[in-house]
């Protein structure tokens, strides 16, 4: 896919990860049409920002058809089980997920879209849960106990049939705690969090994912490079930082809250993440560029539109 007159829709377009997507292609030269629940007040010239309901079948296909994208960036929905009854999330995250990939499969436009770590079933479990093997890797079991991490595993099966079904190539990038320059919650939980007073078999804040996190612009990064790849029909990548944010040994941190037999930990070295990108960095020659040491204090200029 190159760059210039291509055109890529990004849905949840002024979203907080979206805005960052249309900004990065903006400025690289592609036409964007940016769908979200609403549109801003500024102009981004080569964007487009439009108003839909994507859990509308007719809106979806109305507004990508008249677009008419090379490839789509689905990054719309609901971002995790807190604040919404569950049945909404669910229900938007895999209703929106269906009709704009379906519409992009008829349309043969190719996809990158958001999926989630959660869709293991490690975060938003009720309690603790460790997974088989580390660094976990996109082949590790998918579990989920809650409606977010189960409405991203439904959207994965979507994009299989998509891909069966229209020859379409959709990339489902599984993302880990997303965090902003400048603005970063994650160290909010390391200073509060003592691993020494941790008592085994809780589950701390942070533990959810065994403490990993991914700055925004990588996860950028990967998206853009996603939907401009050959991608070997449906293909998921996990997308996280090298290492926790907590600044100790990750073997350390889960030992801390184990209360039964954890995995072999023995694969992991310092605070090397929990969760493996090496799948990402050979099909997508991506990898992680930035750590919590120098972003969580950066000063770096966002989307302007947002």
């Amino acid at each position: 896919m190159s760059e210039g007159s291509t055109r890529i829709a990004v849905t949840g377009g002024l979203g907080g990860v979206g805005s960052w997507v249309v900004d990065r292609l903006a400025g690289e030269g592609y036409d964007v049409l940016s769908i979200d629940v609403e549109t801003p007040d500024h102009h981004v010239e080569g964007v487009q920002f439009v108003a839909g309901d994507l859990t509308d079948a007719g809106e979806t296909f109305d507004l990508l058809y008249e677009f008419d994208p090379d490839g789509v960036v689905h990054l719309a929905g609901i971002p995790d089980p807190t604040g919404h009854a569950g049945t909404r999330v669910f229900e938007t995250n895999t209703l929106s997920t269906y009709n704009v990939l379906v519409a992009a499969g008829r349309l043969g436009a190719d996809v990158a879209w958001t999926s989630s770590e959660s869709a293991y079933g490690f975060p938003f479990s009720e309690s603790l849960v460790l997974p088989d093997y580390v660094p976990v890797d996109e082949s590790h079991p998918m579990r989920p106990e809650d409606p977010y991490g189960t409405s991203k595993v439904a959207g994965e099966e979507v994009a299989e049939m998509v891909v069966r079904r229209f020859g379409i190539q959709v990339a489902s990038v599984r993302p880990s705690w997303v965090q902003y320059p400048g603005e970063y919650e994650a160290s909010g939980l390391r200073e509060a969090i003592d691993v020494a007073d941790v008592e085994p078999g809780t589950k701390p804040p942070g533990s959810g994912n065994f403490w990993s996190y991914v700055d925004v612009r990588d996860l950028v990064d990967l998206l853009v490079r996603a939907v401009e790849a050959d991608v070997d029909g449906h293909e998921p990548y996990l997308c996280h930082a090298a290492e926790n944010y907590m600044g100790v040994e990750t073997t350390r941190l889960i030992e801390s809250v184990r209360a039964e037999p954890a995995p072999d930990l023995a694969a992991l070295s310092g605070e090397q993440c929990a969760f493996t990108t090496q799948k990402a960095r050979d099909e997508l020659g991506w990898e992680p560029q930035h750590t919590w040491r120098e972003a969580e204090d950066a000063s770096v200029e966002g989307p302007s539109f947002v």
